[in-house]
């Protein structure tokens, strides 16, 4: 499975060197895709940014943008997954998948309900709960602002982190070897 992933990013990374202007629009739906409630249990993106951004970073692609793309894409996932859990309240555990796999919203309800605030920040470094914490938050009426603090800071964490921290430890680790 991992060499064909890195198989993959290098195709991906070589096509977004020739077409640049894909590059950002093509990260941002990646990670929108990532921190959207039911969507994220079928985009890893976590992998998926970490490989793309030292293979990025290792070809010399800027790194902010993309950075700045994945940060963007996560929040604006998360924050429909928040306004999800505020339309349909409750009732969105009565809906596919949820209704299949009840715990999993009760665990993003525990982890929530113990950390608050904080937990909207950590639930992005956590794919399991990333699934569901913005939908929980959402449910319980989190107050809109701190909500979106917490989450465009852990996004901007989460893909900066992701993406130019790879990226340029792979720059270091290019110059470091003289490859």
């Amino acid at each position: 499975m991992m060499p064909q992933l890195e198989q993959w990013m290098h195709e991906l990374v070589a096509f977004m060197r020739v077409n640049q202007y894909w590059a950002a629009p093509i990260v941002f739906l990646i990670a929108f895709a990532e921190c959207v409630a039911i969507l994220s249990w079928l985009v890893p993106a976590t992998v998926f940014f970490t490989t793309f951004g030292a293979i990025a970073g290792a070809t010399g692609l800027n790194l902010v943008p993309l950075s700045l793309a994945a940060a963007l894409g996560a929040a604006s996932g998360f924050w429909i997954s928040y306004w999800a859990g505020l339309v349909l309240g409750p009732r969105v555990g009565d809906h596919w998948p949820l209704r299949n796999n009840p715990a999993l919203l009760q665990r993003g309800h525990d982890f929530f309900e113990k950390w608050g605030v904080l937990g909207v920040a950590i639930g992005h470094f956590f794919g399991p709960i990333r699934a569901v914490v913005a939908l929980v938050a959402g449910i319980v009426k989190m107050p809109f602002w701190p909500f979106q603090v917490a989450n465009f800071a852990a996004s901007f964490a989460w893909g900066f982190g992701l993406i130019y921290g790879a990226g340029r430890f792979s720059e270091y680790m290019m110059q470091f070897t003289g490859k």
